[in-house]
């Protein structure tokens, strides 16, 4: 099977629809992962916050070791500086790691993973005595002008960001090629799209599904897998729902990286490209949007992984887009 692409500013294809892998739990991703190169998946999105990357690089090495069909070359792997490693003299080091943890030579992409910067360290949300996030006074701007050096040195093919707002992607002469933000039908966030796509930047939609089984959900949440407008419109196409949002995405022209460990639902997930929406269905899909954000972490003072805090002069969602 073999999977539509976009052109990234430096020339490289980037399969629109990968394997996100946030949330997949140790013994999870690394079957996950195989399965999903079996199946035909070109495009796998990694980061150092999501703990499994060594894991992720087993499957990446056993496979490209035991399969003469898959070839690195073939296979477009993303990953993303983790917020305490933004200082200038931290970025190679964590880059090195990553590409350690992962078995690869060298990243296809690799991304800002937010605009705020933690205190330097290996804690992966250091906090203050009362509970706050213990931040530092890291300048994005800095911090990519180290990830430039690392295309000088060949450890990545490509840079970009993640979660930063339309003011901060113009974040040095080196352009980002990519943004990768929350999207999906409740948060389509055209304005931002549309102003990525004209600085030549591609648009990934991270939790592009609605993230259902994000930590902090709540009983009375949206649910987007299960909105009965997108399930009539699955109905008319014999596609599932998840299928119908990811081909809404494709034809915005934007990447889709849905997370799933179980195989059925992976091999569903890149099953897209076999049908194509009309344009009714296409606005109609577009009118569900409510601002509706749901990837906004939230400290949680019992050792949850998230935060919020939007007095944070970086912190990316405060303006209109």
């Amino acid at each position: 099977m073999s999977c539509d692409d976009v052109t990234l500013a430096t020339g490289q294809k980037m399969p629109l629809v990968g394997l996100g892998t946030w949330k997949s739990s140790a013994g999870q991703v690394k079957s996950a992962v195989c399965y999903a190169l079996e199946v035909g998946y070109q495009h796998i999105d990694c980061a150092y916050a999501y703990s499994n990357e060594h894991e992720i690089g087993e499957a990446l090495h056993e496979k490209l070791q035991a399969s003469k069909s898959i070839k690195r070359k073939d296979i477009f792997i993303t990953s993303k500086l983790w917020n305490t490693k933004h200082h200038p003299d931290d970025v190679e080091t964590a880059c090195r790691m990553t590409l350690e943890d992962l078995q690869l030579d060298d990243l296809d992409l690799y991304l800002m993973h937010w605009p705020m910067a933690f205190e330097r360290g290996n804690i992966m949300i250091p906090k203050n005595d009362d509970g706050t996030v213990h931040y530092a006074n890291s300048d994005y701007k800095d911090t990519w002008k180290a990830m430039e050096k690392l295309l000088e040195k060949g450890l990545v093919k490509a840079i970009g960001l993640s979660n930063f707002n339309a003011k901060q992607i113009s974040v040095a002469t080196c352009r980002p090629v990519v943004n990768q933000i929350e999207c999906h039908p409740y948060l389509i966030q055209n304005q931002l799209v549309d102003h990525c796509t004209k600085q030549r930047i591609v648009v990934t939609a991270y939790s592009p599904l609605g993230s259902p089984d994000r930590p902090w959900a709540r009983p009375g949440d949206l649910k987007l897998l299960e909105d009965p407008r997108i399930l009539q419109i699955a109905e008319k196409y014999g596609k599932s729902p998840a299928q119908v949002i990811i081909r809404w995405q494709v034809q915005r022209g934007i990447a889709c990286i849905p997370k799933s460990a179980t195989p059925s639902r992976i091999k569903e997930n890149i099953e897209v490209f076999d049908f194509m929406l009309s344009m009714k269905d296409m606005k109609q899909i577009e009118s569900f949007d409510c601002n509706g954000r749901l990837i906004v972490p939230t400290i949680e003072r019992g050792g949850m992984r998230v935060w919020r805090d939007s007095s944070h002069q970086d912190f990316p969602f405060n303006g209109p887009y």
